[in-house]
C-alpha cells in the first residue's frame, strides 16, 4: 500500500514486529551511527526509531534493513512481486500488437500503466503544514556519522534539480554536508544528473533552483537510488511501484515540485557563480573514507515539514550495512529492463555485498554461440552506471551466483586465464580510491561461461579442481614497507604449484580465514590493469594491499577505513541497557579497528 509519510510506514513496521522504538536520548554525533551499526551487521537487525535526538523530530534509521522492510517499502509482499509485474509490463510495452485484437487486449493495461504518472496539485502539501521562511538546519538531528567526517551530514536527501532548457527534472540522493544553519555543500558527482544540470545553469549564468525533500513514501527513497536512464522521472517508477501516481506539490520559494507528502522540504538554490566549498571527508559506503574535495554550495531558502514529520537517515561504513538491501532491490527490480533494454541473453545478475556494488558484479547468461560471454561483458560494462564496475565475471548453466563456492568452483572450471580474461581502461565512481588517475582506471572481465567447442583452445589443460583453488597471502608492509617489493612476484611464483588458481594478496592485518572481510579488501583496495596479473599459464595475482606502501608512496590520498573510535564504543556499551535493544551486540569496530592506517581519515605514510 502507497503510505502517507513515514509516521504511516513506522505503523506499518511497527504491526508487523519491524521496528524498535529508542525513547532515551542518543546523541546524533556518532552515537546513533555506533547503535546502528551493530544492528544492521547483528543480521537480523530492525529498523530503529531514535525518539529523543534533542531536536523535535523523531530519527528513523536502518528502514530498508531486510527483504522484508524492503519489500514493504516498495508497497510489495516480497521483491519477487515488483519483478514479475515489471517483467509483465515491458511485455505488454515490447509486444509487436501483430493484429487488432492484440492491440485491443493491451489498452486496459496501458491506460493502467498511464494512470502511474506524476501529477501536480495547485493546493499545499501535508509537507507545507509547517512553513519556515527563516530557515534553520540545526532544527534537524542530522548525523555525525564517523570519528573523521567533515562534519554533519544529511544522508537520505533526494536532491530535486531541473534541466534549464529541456525542462527535464531528476530527484537523486547526493549526501549534503552541513556548512552553517542556512548552508551545506550539494555532493553532485560529475558523473550524476545533478551535476549535469548544474553544469546547463552555469552556461545560462542564473541561481540553480534547487529542492531537497527528506521522508515521505519511503519508495521515494528507493526511487531516487535507483539506476533509471538520465531524462527518466523517478516518480513514475515510484508510483508504478506504489501502484498510485505521486501528487506533487509547488515550492514555497521557487518552481521545483517535490511530493505532498513530503516529512520535510528543504528549498534553495545553487549560484554557479560561487566558488566550491570543501566537502568532506565522508565514511562512505566503500568502507573507506572519501576525501575531501570542492563542491557547489547550496544556500537555505525556507524550510517545510509535515506536523508529525520523522527525519530519515542512513549509514554507511564497511559492508555490510542498510545500502545492501538497496542494491539487493535494484538486482531483483531492473533485471527485466537490463534484458529488454540491453542484453535478452542475461538471466541473472548479482553485486555481492562486499564489492559494494560497483567493484564486482556477477552476470550469468544463456548462451548460444561462442564469444557470447566476451560480448556480453563489453556491452555491460558500457551501460549506465555498470560503467563504474572494478570487475565483471560472466557465467553460464545451472550455477547458483549467490553460493559463492559454487561459483568460485564454476570460475575455475570454466576459465582459461590467458585466454578468458579482458583488461581494459575506462570510468569509476568518484569514490573509487584506488586508481592513479581520479575517476579512470582499470577493469577487469572474466569469460567464466561454459565453452563451445570453437572456444576450446587445442593445447587446453584440464580444469583444475579442488580446496587449494584460492590462497590469501597477508603481507607484511606495515613493518617493512620495501620487503614486499621485491617479493610479491617470487612469493606468488612459488604457490603456482599444484592446483592454485588465484593469489590474492593483502595486508597484514587482515584476517585471513575471514574471506567477506579479504573479498572487500581486495576488491575496494586494487585496480586490475595496476594490481592483477598472471604469474604462470593458470595463475591469477591479485595484490589487494594499501598502495602508499609501494615504493615512492601513492599518486594521490590514500584513505582509512571506517570505524569508531574507542571512546564511542565504550560510550554506547555503557548506554546499551537503557536502550531496551536486547542483549549487548559487541561494536564490529572492535575487529575493523585492526585494519586502521596511521592518520585520520587520510593516512600520512610515504615509501
Amino acid at each position: 500500500m502507497p503510505y502517507k509519510g513515514l509516521s504511516d510506514f513506522i505503523s506499518e513496521l511497527e504491526k508487523n514486529s519491524e521496528l524498535i522504538r529508542i525513547p532515551v536520548f542518543v546523541d546524533p554525533l556518532l552515537e546513533i551511527t555506533e547503535i546502528t551499526d551493530r544492528i544492521s551487521k547483528s543480521g537480523a537487525g530492525k529498523a530503529l526509531l531514535f525518539e529523543n535526538t534533542g531536536t523535535s523530530f523523531p530519527l528513523l534509521i536502518n528502514a530498508f534493513g531486510s527483504d522484508e522492510r524492503m519489500a514493504m517499502a516498495i508497497s510489495r509482499k516480497n521483491l519477487d512481486d515488483a519483478a514479475e509485474e515489471i517483467a509483465s509490463t515491458f511485455n505488454v510495452l515490447t509486444d509487436s500488437k501483430d493484429n487488432l485484437i492484440k492491440k485491443i487486449t493491451s489498452i486496459p493495461a496501458l491506460v493502467k500503466i498511464s494512470g502511474y504518472l506524476p501529477s501536480r496539485s495547485s493546493r499545499k502539501g501535508l509537507c507545507q503544514q509547517v512553513i519556515s521562511r527563516n530557515p534553520d538546519l540545526s532544527i534537524l538531528p542530522v548525523l555525525k556519522c564517523w570519528p573523521h567526517d567533515g562534519g554533519r551530514f544529511i544522508t537520505l536527501p533526494m536532491v530535486h534539480t531541473k534541466h534549464p532548457v529541456t525542462g527535464k527534472t531528476n530527484a537523486g540522493m547526493y549526501r549534503m554536508q552541513i556548512l552553517d544553519n542556512n548552508t551545506t555543500a550539494m555532493h553532485w558527482q560529475r558523473h550524476k544528473t545533478g551535476a549535469n544540470h548544474f553544469e546547463e545553469w552555469k552556461k545560462i549564468g542564473t541561481r540553480m533552483p534547487v529542492t531537497v525533500t527528506l521522508g515521505g513514501d519511503p519508495v521515494y527513497t528507493y526511487a531516487a537510488t535507483a539506476p533509471l536512464p538520465e531524462n527518466i522521472d523517478e516518480y513514475i517508477l515510484a508510483g508504478f511501484l506504489r501502484k498510485k501516481k505521486v501528487k506533487l506539490v509547488k515550492c514555497i520559494t521557487n518552481d521545483l515540485f517535490v511530493p505532498y507528502d513530503a516529512d520535510i522540504v528543504i528549498e534553495g538554490y545553487v549560484d554557479p557563480s560561487e566558488e566550491p566549498v570543501p566537502e568532506g571527508p565522508f565514511g562512505d559506503h566503500t568502507g573507506f573514507y572519501s576525501l575531501a574535495d570542492f563542491y557547489p554550495k547550496f544556500h537555505v531558502t525556507c524550510i517545510t515539514h509535515s506536523q508529525n514529520a520523522v527525519f530519515p537517515a542512513t549509514v554507511v561504513g564497511i559492508p555490510p550495512m542498510e545500502d545492501a538491501w538497496l542494491a539487493k532491490a535494484t538486482e531483483k527490480i531492473f533485471l527485466t529492463p537490463l534484458k529488454m533494454a540491453i542484453l535478452p541473453e542475461i538471466d541473472d545478475f548479482h553485486m555481492p555485498d562486499a564489492g559494494v556494488a560497483h567493484n564486482l558484479v556477477i552476470v550469468k547468461i544463456k548462451k548460444s554461440y561462442p564469444g557470447q560471454g566476451k560480448k556480453v561483458i563489453s556491452s555491460l560494462m558500457g551501460a549506465g552506471q555498470m560503467m563504474f564496475t572494478k570487475y565483471m565475471v560472466a557465467v553460464s548453466g545451472d550455477v547458483n551466483i549467490r553460493n559463492y563456492k559454487q561459483l568460485t568452483d564454476h570460475v575455475f572450471l570454466n576459465t582459461a586465464f590467458r585466454s578468458d580474461l579482458l583488461f581494459m581502461s575506462g570510468p569509476l565512481d568518484v569514490l573509487d580510491h584506488t586508481s592513479d588517475i581520479p575517476t579512470l582506471g582499470g577493469k577487469l572481465g572474466i569469460d567464466a561461461t561454459i565453452k563451445l567447442n570453437e572456444e576450446k583452445p587445442e593445447d587446453a589443460s584440464q580444469p583444475f579442481s579442488g580446496d587449494q583453488e584460492v590462497i590469501v597471502a597477508a603481507l607484511n608492509q606495515s613493518e617493512d614497507h620495501l620487503a614486499v617489493k621485491k617479493s610479491k612476484k617470487e612469493f606468488a611464483e612459488k604457490l603456482s604449484k599444484g592446483s592454485n588458481r588465484l593469489v590474492l594478496a593483502v595486508d597484514k592485518t587482515v584476517d585471513v580465514k575471514d574471506l567477506y572481510q579479504v573479498a572487500w579488501q581486495v576488491l575496494g583496495n586494487s585496480d586490475p590493469l595496476r594490481d592483477a596479473e598472471l604469474i604462470a599459464e593458470n595463475l591469477l595475482y591479485i595484490d589487494g594491499t594499501a598502495k602508499i606502501y609501494r615504493d615512492g608512496g601513492f599518486t594521490r590520498g590514500w584513505p582509512n577505513v571506517v570505524c569508531s573510535s574507542v571512546d564511542t564504543i565504550d560510550r554506547i556499551d555503557k548506554k546499551w541497557e537503557s536502550l531496551g535493544i536486547g542483549s549487548l551486540i559487541p561494536s564490529p569496530s572492535v575487529k575493523n579497528s585492526q585494519l586502521l592506517l596511521p592518520g585520520k581519515a587520510e593516512t600520512t605514510i610515504k615509501s
